[in-house]
């Protein structure tokens, strides 16, 4: 009887939302494989419910791929796994810091060169710049990308907006009013086994060239082209105003403080005026440059990395 392959899930989670999304993804793989659950922890934690404050001060060195340090692994280094799962959150259109932490480290290196992994995101909805960031870390360590499986919340832009502010702040994340509830809906989550299969098949055959492949086949990552025009747009803005408030200083420096409201305030502004102007760029794209969004929508979902792409 051949020995059983070994997986390795490394995640950081504030809420649990994104636990709870990998341990349905992988439910039917237990007893087919050895699971290690790897969770990163920062050395400081960051604070849930976040105050506005501390929420918009970890800009940027989110951005900037600065992030605060974590805790040792408590898996070994030098351990060999057969698969790796790199579950994370986009936070500010970059990995959370957490998990940049984690993929800038000398263990990370260790554990995931030449190894097959695949990336599992649980988010709001803007994950395109974060996922390329990530592409790069893999990339730049040598591990290879062999599936992307993306769950975000289906509501539309301005709603999952108020809902995941509520939710970040204030630790609400149930229905209230008109509003429904925050994250990822539940229809989602649960229907998320359907991916294992296909996983477990790679893995039992060790043949992983095929899997995203099979992955989209099952709606793995949906995507609408307005999300790359809106993540276009937002991309420049948030290297300025993170290298306009690091110029004063480290998290939490008193001297940045007048920098980061006024951030909030400029961001908090500009979601809603821009929304229905991406909204019309979009369907501009689609009429004018249909060829290039369609090739762009086609990149982005894929796991290849496109040098091209700006960090």
């Amino acid at each position: 009887m051949s020995q059983q392959k070994k997986i390795l899930v490394v995640y950081f989670t504030q809420t649990g939302q994104l636990r709870r999304i990998i341990d349905h993804v992988l439910a039917p793989v237990q007893g087919n494989a050895v699971i290690t659950y790897e969770e990163i922890v920062p050395v400081q934690p960051f604070p849930f419910p976040w105050s506005k404050q501390e929420f918009f001060d970890a800009m940027p060195e989110t951005v900037l791929g600065k992030p605060r340090g974590i805790q040792p692994l408590k898996v070994n280094p030098e351990e060999h796994f057969d698969l790796v799962i790199m579950a994370y959150q986009p936070w500010f259109l970059s990995p959370s810091q957490p998990v940049a932490a984690f993929l800038q480290s000398p263990e990370a290196a260790r554990l995931l060169k030449g190894k097959p992994v695949i990336t599992l995101l649980g988010c709001r909805n803007m994950w395109l710049n974060a996922q390329e960031k990530t592409k790069k870390y893999l990339a730049g360590i040598g591990a290879h990308l062999v599936g992307n499986i993306v769950l975000v919340d289906k509501s539309p832009n301005l709603v999952s907006l108020i809902t995941i502010l509520r939710w970040t702040g204030k630790g609400k994340k149930d229905a209230f009013f008109i509003f429904p509830p925050a994250g990822v809906q539940e229809k989602e989550i649960l229907e998320s086994g359907r991916f294992a299969a296909p996983i477990l098949q790679a893995l039992e055959q060790q043949q992983f060239d095929r899997l995203h492949e099979q992955l989209l086949a099952l709606d793995s990552v949906e995507l609408k082209p307005g999300l790359i025009v809106l993540e276009n747009r937002g991309r420049g803005p948030f290297r300025f105003w993170a290298r306009f408030i690091s110029a004063k200083g480290g998290p939490g420096d008193e001297r940045r403080k007048g920098r980061v409201t006024m951030y909030r305030i400029v961001l908090l502004a500009a979601i809603p005026l821009l929304t229905p102007f991406t909204t019309i760029a979009s369907w501009l794209q689609l009429l004018f440059s249909r060829k290039q969004l369609e090739q762009d929508v086609t990149y982005y979902k894929g796991v290849q990395l496109r040098e091209s792409i700006h960090s």
